[in-house]
């Protein structure tokens, strides 16, 4: 990361030119899944689950389909959307042609793919809003939240896209990675009801800690313990960055 510019600021505005023309589309795939996953679980099967640390089930799912959102729109930027950069279309390759690094193209991609999930977050966020599932005024710094978990998923997956020989590839990806964690994050259950040694392996995902970080902003419950999550998730994005950089940088031969 030595060679990193502000080229990678390059990089970030040349995919946002590119993608701007498909916002309806994105917005329709970004809010899809989330809202009929709030629709179906939350207030459908919700119905038979009683209050969760005293909130309604619906309060307790949106914040963590929240948080689940971002890294749902980072992980598909950062893994079909920059493969397709990388291998075939050669966008890496010429955009290395110009002053930018190789370490630009890695943190401008992954800047890009934090952004797209903190577009769809602060969306589903005004949805969850009106319907009065965050009360409290500290869930305007959810989409912070939101562009971290975003910058740690785009790392992860930049550093998958290197390695991977085809789009088929991503399918262990997501199924064996991004598929455990949404499920075994705290998005949908309380972590404590899982056994004890689940809850260690739970705690060393990121998803985990981006849920309970989101959820302690939408009830405005701040301790000292959200550092804790703030730093595991700033450990694991700067180690993916770094990995991805690595890695990328061996595919492209540079």
């Amino acid at each position: 990361m030595r060679d990193l510019s502000f080229g990678a600021l390059c990089v970030w505005r040349r995919n946002l030119e590119s993608w701007l023309p498909f916002l309806g589309s994105f917005l329709v795939a970004a809010l899809g899944n989330p809202l009929l996953n709030l629709g179906a679980i939350g207030y459908g099967l919700g119905r038979f689950v009683t209050a969760i640390d005293g909130m309604p089930y619906p309060a307790f799912l949106a914040p963590g389909l929240l948080a689940a959102t971002a890294m749902y729109s980072a992980s598909f930027e950062a893994t079909f959307g920059a493969y397709t950069r990388l291998a075939e279309q050669h966008t890496y390759t010429a955009i290395l042609v110009t002053p930018c690094s190789v370490a630009d193209v890695v943190v401008g991609d992954a800047l890009w793919a934090a952004t797209k999930g903190l577009f769809s977050t602060t969306v589903l966020l005004a949805v969850a809003a009106v319907l009065g599932l965050v009360p409290h005024p500290l869930a305007v710094a959810v989409p912070a939240v939101a562009f971290l978990a975003g910058l740690c998923f785009a790392a992860l997956g930049l550093a998958v896209t290197a390695r991977a020989p085809s789009y088929a590839f991503f399918d262990y990806y997501f199924t064996l990675g991004i598929g455990v964690m949404f499920f075994f994050s705290g998005v949908f259950f309380p972590l404590a009801s899982l056994p004890g040694w689940a809850q260690g392996l739970a705690w060393c995902l990121p998803l985990t800690h981006a849920a309970a970080l989101c959820r302690a902003l939408a009830r405005g419950d701040l301790s000292p313990v959200l550092l804790g999550h703030l730093a595991w998730l700033g450990v694991v994005t700067f180690l993916a960055l770094l990995l991805a950089e690595r890695l990328v940088r061996r595919r492209l031969i540079v």
